[in-house]
């Protein structure tokens, strides 16, 4: 079993109101002995402007002054990005991991069998907290449906939850798409727990527990595949 810290997070990633969820997090791999530094891999931005890339490193730089933690902004955009021994090599001994939001087809495909990805599973293993924002939590799940494209198959996700999918900013998503896209969004296999997270809201499994807590402004709601809930800052519940 992995020792480090896993957060869900809805949309948020790096701002002032998510500045005390993304310290618990340092903290968490702090005390597995990791150094006080939180790692930017903003891979699934990765096809968007050098503007975005850019504007994804300022956030992350300016919490990291924030907090007074030291921040490595890591620029893996591509599959050939994330083939660099020397980059991994970064990743392994800081104490938060994060991988931020955009299209969480690209992260996969991008990191999925690479250096890059082992040194990301090798710290959260050792010790780690890692946090997926938006599409970096939809990548953490077995499968990612292709809701903005429906015939086409889902993307073979990174399969560290196995039986829980995320629909992330829940509280706004379904105002942005289609009927048809909800559908898709929404059919989850019997097996597995599909679960909406709120905008600036996160669901997380501290390091060492076996329950997981709701930490935001927003709410945390348990879709399918387990009983019906909304649950709301700081409420627990076992997955």
């Amino acid at each position: 079993m992995p020792k480090g810290s896993l957060a869900l997070v809805g949309s948020g990633e790096y701002l002032p109101a998510m500045a005390s969820l993304e310290l618990s997090l340092i903290q968490d791999g702090v005390k597995n002995g990791k150094k006080a530094r939180f790692i930017q891999i903003p891979t699934a931005a990765g096809q968007e402007s050098a503007d975005r890339i850019a504007f994804w490193r300022e956030l992350g730089r300016a919490q990291g002054e924030r907090l007074g933690i030291e921040v490595e902004f890591l620029e893996i955009l591509s599959k050939q990005d994330a083939q660099d021994k020397e980059l991994a090599e970064l990743i392994a001994d800081s104490a938060l991991i994060y991988l931020s939001g955009g299209d969480p087809h690209h992260l996969a495909e991008s990191l999925a069998g690479t250096p890059v990805f082992d040194a990301i599973y090798q710290g959260w293993s050792s010790g780690s907290s890692l946090a997926g924002c938006s599409a970096g939590a939809m990548a953490l799940s077995t499968h990612i449906p292709n809701f903005r494209l429906s015939k086409k198959r889902p993307t073979q996700g990174f399969n560290l939850l196995t039986n829980i999918r995320v629909i992330p900013h829940f509280d706004r998503f379904f105002r942005w798409i289609p009927e048809s896209a909800a559908k898709v969004l929404m059919s989850a296999p019997d097996e597995t727990i599909l679960i909406g997270i709120d905008e600036l809201t996160a669901l997380v499994n501290r390091s060492g527990e076996s329950d997981w807590q709701v930490i935001g402004s927003g709410l945390v709601h348990i879709l399918s595949g387990a009983p019906s809930a909304q649950l709301a800052n700081r409420a627990r519940i076992t997955l």
